[in-house]
């Protein structure tokens, strides 16, 4: 039994709380019973943001494996399926915002979980800064449609007014999860929905002109796309997997605002298994409607041409939809990348303030505003460090956008992989009690956990070679390896950094795997 002490005030950290076994325990003073069911279902489908995934991932995927891209999806999904089952596990015995972080602590230790935690927090800031781009590109975009100016559009190419509006976008985005869960949900039915119904127009207008014969580049559709096995090589097989990975990353912000959700224990694991069957629906059909329209040739409208390939709708708006619903397009990316880059800072915020509440970061983390019941700091900071990030990353790199894509498939099989193992570990006491835990405490975790290590194996190998990603190179090694690798070793220097700082928490002294589950207040 928890006992929760009173609502913090103006100013506290933290508010303390009694365990069973006499344990000081830190409650975090989120605002409990904040969103249902369908809420959480809907903040997962947001910040995966399911049409900026689309317009980012279409291009490079079909270049890597051609017509079986599809099939890369629902490979993508497999892992990412059996991994959510280890969440909901996971919640429903501790459900504590910071996911990941905290279960493995409990599972595996400080070490081992500050890393899985640094992985999510390093992975949503690449994301982060990726959707302020996309969000840019497609503003100038629409603007250029509706006034009818290509120099307007063109504003996009100026690297400075590029970076400058990026980072009005984090500010404005930091600014309404600052909020908290209140302001943040207000304005996620209306996106997503409009995301949903404009892809749906997109795919029944892709393939009913692809079904008019009057199109070089179309293909009649064949089930031969939905086999796996058809790619040509294991490399183009795990980069293209890679990529489907990212497409589905973001459903776990259910399980982050499992504090703030009504009925913590079981609500926000149903609602991240709703998100994800909308989301590969979204993407198989979306992926056979693109390639039937436009092959996956390296010309023109193909989705394999380089020259488009990040972002793919830009270049399909129009020949698919026309001059006046292209504009419809244009508007759903750009609902879709804003109302992610919104809700995106919840992960990161909460995983931060859990940290912080547990002593692996600075306790100025753990501060929640007295109104709005949100981290206020922590969001701050991820604000600051995701505008810093995109304007040096754009500085550095030319193919910056394609280049941290491919670096997050590395983060998020990382830490995805820890937690999926964390759960089987945590519950290895309780497999042989029935067949149901068994499989979903054990055995799923265990294969959705090794299929993402391996396929992060691969590509950590793979992406040593310049040639992988956008072709650029660090010293002759490739960029993607550079950005993928360094963030993870600055994590490392970072947690060596806290160990002196926070000598308690990496004795394992402050979160272990009987520190009592806290409750959030209504």
């Amino acid at each position: 039994m928890v006992q929760v002490h009173p609502r913090p005030q103006a100013g506290d950290t933290v508010m303390n709380v009694a365990g069973s076994d006499g344990r000081e325990v830190r409650a975090k003073g989120l605002s409990g019973n904040s969103v249902g069911l369908l809420g959480s279902a809907v903040i997962g489908i947001s910040t995966v943001a399911p049409v900026y995934c689309l317009t980012s991932t279409l291009g490079p995927t079909a270049g890597q494996v051609g017509v079986h891209m599809p099939a890369v999806f629902l490979a993508g999904f497999l892992p990412m399926l059996l991994v959510a089952f280890a969440y909901r596990e996971l919640n429903s015995a501790v459900p504590d915002c910071g996911t990941s972080f905290t279960w493995t602590v409990r599972a595996f230790g400080p070490r081992i979980g500050w890393m899985c935690g640094w992985g999510l927090v390093i992975a949503t800031i690449i994301v982060l800064s990726n959707l302020a781009g996309v969000a840019t590109s497609f503003f100038y975009l629409l603007l250029g449609e509706l006034t009818g100016t290509d120099s307007i559009a063109a504003l996009d190419d100026d690297r400075l007014v590029h970076v400058l509006t990026c980072l009005a976008f984090i500010a404005v985005a930091t600014a309404v999860s600052y909020r908290g869960m209140t302001a943040t949900k207000g304005v996620q039915y209306a996106l997503v929905g409009l995301q949903l119904a404009v892809l749906a127009v997109f795919i029944a207008m892709a393939i009913g002109k692809a079904g008019s014969g009057e199109l070089s580049g179309s293909l009649d559709f064949s089930w031969s796309w939905m086999n796996p096995f058809g790619v040509q090589s294991f490399s183009a097989f795990t980069a293209g997997l890679s990529l489907s990975i990212f497409m589905y990353w973001g459903w776990d912000v259910c399980l982050t605002v499992n504090e703030e959700t009504e009925g913590s224990a079981k609500t926000p694991g149903r609602a991240a298994l709703v998100a994800m069957v909308v989301l590969v629906g979204s993407y198989l059909l979306t992926a056979v409607a693109a390639q039937m329209f436009s092959g996956v040739g390296d010309k023109g409208t193909g989705l394999g041409n380089p020259e488009t390939a990040g972002n793919v709708f830009a270049a399909l708006a129009g020949p698919v939809m026309g001059t006046a619903l292209g504009v419809l397009l244009f508007v759903a990316v750009l609902a879709s990348a804003a109302a992610s880059l919104q809700t995106t800072f919840l992960p990161v915020a909460r995983t931060v303030l859990a940290m912080s509440t547990y002593q692996a970061l600075p306790p100025s983390f753990a501060r929640i505003h007295p109104r709005f019941r949100s981290p206020g700091r922590a969001t701050i900071a991820a604000g600051v460090a995701t505008g810093v990030f995109y304007a040096v990353m754009s500085f550095v790199s030319e193919n910056v956008l394609i280049d941290t894509v491919y670096a997050l498939g590395l983060m998020i099989c990382f830490y995805y992989s820890i937690t999926a193992f964390a759960c089987a570990w945590f519950f290895r006491g309780e497999l042989r009690r029935s067949l149901r835990d068994a499989c979903f405490k054990g055995v799923f975790p265990v294969i959705g956990g090794l299929l993402l290590a391996a396929v992060f194996c691969k590509t950590l190998y793979d992406m040593w070679d310049p040639e992988y990603g956008s072709g650029s190179s660090v010293f002759g090694v490739g960029s993607v390896f550079v950005i993928g690798v360094g963030l993870l070793l600055a994590g490392a220097v970072l947690m060596e950094l806290m160990r002196r700082r926070s000598p308690a928490f990496f004795r394992g002294e402050v979160l272990t795997r009987t520190t009592p589950v806290l409750v959030a207040e209504d």
